[in-house]
């Protein structure tokens, strides 16, 4: 197995910096946009994007989380055994809003069709935009593009793209995997 460093350190903390400033240039004081945090792994973004916010543009912004689960074309093929969903959470009006979905890498677009689908539930929003860490380009199975993006990987469906958060992983990296054969 090789492993190749893509993001880590500090890169990692200016890479979610820059993309809190181009969400402040789309969207400035979010007065009419929410975050929404992708289960499981795009909370951990979102919770970032909304803290730097705070600090940068002086108020709370609007961030959700949403589970998915139920609504993926592939959650009944799981091996058989009982599906475990995450949780959802959403205190806020989504109708008439600019929702930002944010998860931690795109890969198919599967995950964000899902999302698409699970969010009408809360309402319907102005737009959808979609910010992302990773973007693993050339690998779309339904055309779905990111607005706003940490860094692009080009890879192979066999590599896997690993995201590590300070939170559960006790470090920020972004990690390419490539199994040796």
């Amino acid at each position: 197995m090789k492993q190749s460093i893509l993001l880590d350190g500090p890169k990692f903390q200016i890479t979610i910096k820059r993309l809190c400033q181009q969400l402040i240039e789309n969207h400035g004081d979010f007065s009419n946009a929410a975050l929404i945090g992708i289960q499981p792994r795009g909370t951990y973004l979102a919770n970032r994007i909304a803290k730097e916010l705070k600090e940068m543009v002086g108020r709370d912004i609007d961030t959700g989380i949403l589970d998915i689960t139920f609504f993926r074309d592939d959650f009944r093929m799981k091996g058989g055994s009982p599906l475990l969903a995450n949780s959802t959470h959403i205190d806020f009006i989504v109708e008439g809003k600019n929702v930002i979905f944010v998860d931690d890498v795109l890969w198919t677009g599967r995950t964000i069709r899902s999302a698409m689908d699970a969010i009408q539930a809360f309402g319907r929003s102005e737009t959808i935009e979609l910010l992302v860490l990773v973007d693993r380009r050339f690998s779309r199975q339904i055309p779905i593009q990111p607005d706003y993006i940490g860094i692009q990987v080009d890879s192979i469906d066999s590599q896997k793209v690993i995201v590590s958060w300070e939170e559960v992983d006790n470090e920020d990296s972004i990690e390419l995997i490539t199994e040796k054969k």
